[in-house]
């Protein structure tokens, strides 16, 4: 992940209070840092706190292998732009024990050979949803349908639908990546490639 000097639009707030002590805490536990986006969302506790609640709520569910929604999440960042998130959710999975190698990957997925058939499904699921218009078509939800059945697809809709939030919020307010997979020693992630003006499909 190549560093950025780009600071957010808006402008950091101070993180003080209990809560402010108990964020101080949780993130440097985590990234050795608090991050500058924590600063931004600062102004709005209430928002803050409604995402990162939600956030805790999405990371429980279990209907489908956790592969197969962490690289649809780090398509879905990759595809709308947001670094933060693409580096965040690089940085995850190497707590999360995921498969290092392909997380790096993610951003070049059309042209590696090193994702199942499933994950590749969702990652154009994912990607088409995070199109306007929206460009999920029959044949590719009847694929996953089969895939991961019924409340697996729900799950997976659902969570590119907030990634999507996420990822685009991030974007407007010019939050980028803070470098946590560096902070790790990942290697950097891989190029993006270019992205199609249409979903090709590889169900």
């Amino acid at each position: 992940m190549s560093r950025t000097t780009q600071s957010a639009r808006i402008p950091t707030g101070e993180v003080d209070g209990l809560f402010g002590a108990v964020v101080k805490v949780m993130s440097r536990r985590m990234f050795g840092k608090v991050p500058e986006s924590m600063g931004v969302m600062w102004h709005h506790k209430d928002v803050l706190k409604a995402s990162m609640g939600y956030g805790r709520k999405v990371e429980k569910w279990d209907a489908v292998d956790k592969d197969v929604v962490a690289y649809a999440a780090m398509a879905t960042a990759a595809y709308i732009g947001c670094s933060w998130c693409l580096d965040f959710h690089y940085f995850l999975s190497h707590h999360k024990g995921l498969d290092e190698t392909k997380a790096r990957e993610v951003p070049r997925w059309r042209e590696s050979t090193l994702f199942s058939p499933v994950e590749r499904r969702a990652m154009e699921y994912a990607e088409a949803m995070s199109q306007t218009p929206v460009a999920v078509t029959d044949e590719l939800s009847a694929a996953l349908l089969e895939d991961l059945g019924p409340a697996g697809l729900v799950e997976l809709t659902a969570r590119v639908g907030f990634m999507n939030a996420t990822a685009r919020g991030n974007v407007a307010m010019g939050i980028h990546s803070e470098e946590f997979a560096d902070a790790c020693g990942l290697p950097p992630l891989s190029a993006p490639s270019a992205r199609a003006a249409t979903v090709t499909s590889v169900a």
